[in-house]
């Protein structure tokens, strides 16, 4: 049986800005609902139980920093002062660079960049992390 997890990663794209590249770490991906529960008068063996609204955590992308790092400083650079939300899409690659799985996110912006830690004495990879805020998902999954 093939080892189909072994070496995944994670393709980025923006829709009005194109590719982001591809991330070693996607973190966050889901959804909570509120419950709201409702004490219906004369039922008393059960409490309804109904879907309130949808929270969605911010993604969080890790990667060491490659040539498309400047790409995503650009991409943070043309949203400063007026975060324009946008469509995206992350694509699971597997080691062939075959699609595994697809999100589409919706209302989409760059909520923070943490750059890498410089460091010529250290002996440690140089990480860049980038969280996206994002109104839900938009279908594919």
């Amino acid at each position: 049986m093939p080892e189909t997890a072994l070496g995944l990663r994670f393709s980025v794209r923006v829709d009005r800005f194109g590719s982001l590249g591809l991330w070693t770490k996607c973190e966050g991906l889901g959804i909570e609902y509120d419950v709201l529960e409702y004490k219906e008068g004369g039922q008393n063996g059960f409490i309804h139980r109904l879907p309130g609204r949808a929270k969605y955590a911010n993604l969080k992308l890790t990667r060491p920093i490659d040539k498309q790092s400047t790409r995503v400083a650009e991409w943070i650079a043309s949203v400063q002062g007026e975060a324009t939300r946008e469509t995206a899409e992350i694509s699971v690659l597997d080691p062939a660079g075959e699609v595994v799985a697809t999100w589409n996110l919706a209302g989409i912006f760059p909520a923070k960049w943490t750059g890498p830690a410089l460091d010529v004495a250290g002996n440690q990879v140089a990480i860049e992390t980038l969280e996206l805020a994002h109104n839900g998902f938009m279908g594919g999954a």
